[in-house]
């Protein structure tokens, strides 16, 4: 599979989904492409995790 170029669905820059990372989708049973750049989804699941574990307010 010849690499593919994404536009991400955040920030509206175009990145590469590489032959290997296709080939790791595939192995893990992805069936979707992914949406977001690598920052944009490093960011995300950074905001996931910092601002939903802190109950002591």
């Amino acid at each position: 599979m010849p690499d593919k170029t994404i536009i991400c669905k955040d920030c509206h820059k175009e990145f590469t989904f590489t032959e290997g990372e296709q080939a790791f989708y595939r192995e893990k049973g992805f069936q979707n492409d992914p949406l977001r750049c690598p920052e944009c989804r490093r960011a995300r699941k950074h905001e996931r995790h910092s601002g939903s574990k802190d109950f002591r307010k």
